[in-house]
């Protein structure tokens, strides 16, 4: 699932293959505006779980995967592994083809434009490239949500710090042993900066190669603590882990209701 970490990754690839190269053309699903011929690319970047293509005409493309979306390589000519339908974007380069199929968003901004001003201004910080802000993370999560709002759209909502997607959200809950229904309201500012302090620290050491890592313990027992283990023994208490669709914008949360704290949540698993 493309976090924070993912889109890290899959930018420094990028930049690092194409940064400088002129290519024969940028093609783009009718859905997501014009196809543009030839131009060189300046640089490829990530901001959380948004991609930014940076070209030398003055414009860039902005893209989120969304749940579904990945990127391919392909040698010019070679057979795709999906199906030209679902192509969202191709960077046509001279050996070869850079494919991203299912994104959710892409967008051409202007650079300097009032479009990529307000798109930067409404996300937080990126919790791997910039330092955590305490005090901006601070105010604009009591000022944009309610102390009602669940933790598990606190952690999703990307205003507040840009990076942590649904995976995370799970893992977090659980180290910080909060359970799924706990509130805003309910933390003070030290336990929220505690769980955003955990997921910078659990992004950062998640940009090698490998499975993406929670659980760093060395028994072959799992690398996550929570996420998709329903039904199974909490590698912690044993006791079996459950799981619930919850949230403003409903999302798979795994949790432990033996090692997180008692909710109204034990009521409701799936």
């Amino acid at each position: 699932m493309p976090e924070g970490d993912t889109i890290t990754k899959l930018a420094r690839f990028l930049d690092q293959a194409l940064s400088g190269q002129r290519l024969r053309a940028v093609r783009l699903h009718p859905a997501f505006g014009p196809s543009a011929g030839a131009v060189r690319i300046q640089r490829i970047s990530a901001h959380g779980k948004h991609l930014s293509i940076v070209f030398d005409n003055g414009h860039l493309l902005r893209s989120h995967l969304g749940l579904h979306g990945s990127w391919h390589r392909y040698r010019v000519g070679e057979p795709w592994r999906r199906p030209r339908r679902q192509l969202s974007l191709l960077l046509d380069a001279s050996d070869w083809d850079y494919v991203c199929f299912n994104a959710k968003e892409i967008e051409w901004l202007k650079q300097g434009g009032f479009g990529l001003a307000d798109r930067q201004q409404h996300l937080g910080r990126d919790l791997i490239a910039q330092p955590l802000d305490p005090a901006s993370l601070l105010v604009r999560a009591r000022q944009l949500l309610t102390p009602a709002t669940l933790l598990v759209d606190v952690l999703l909502d990307q205003r507040l710090a840009a990076g942590i997607g649904n995976v995370y959200k799970s893992e977090l809950l659980f180290l910080e042993r909060y359970g799924p229904l706990t509130h805003l309201g309910a933390l003070n500012d030290d336990d929220l900066l505690s769980l955003y302090r955990r997921a910078v620290t659990l992004l950062g050491a998640n940009l090698g190669s490998g499975p993406r890592t929670t659980r760093f313990e060395r028994d072959d027992r799992g690398s996550l603590w929570v996420y998709g283990r329903r039904d199974q023994p909490c590698l912690r208490s044993g006791a079996p882990l459950r799981r619930a669709i919850i949230g403003a914008r409903p999302r798979s949360t795994y949790w432990c209701a033996h090692c997180q704290q008692a909710d109204t949540m034990a009521a409701m698993s799936t």
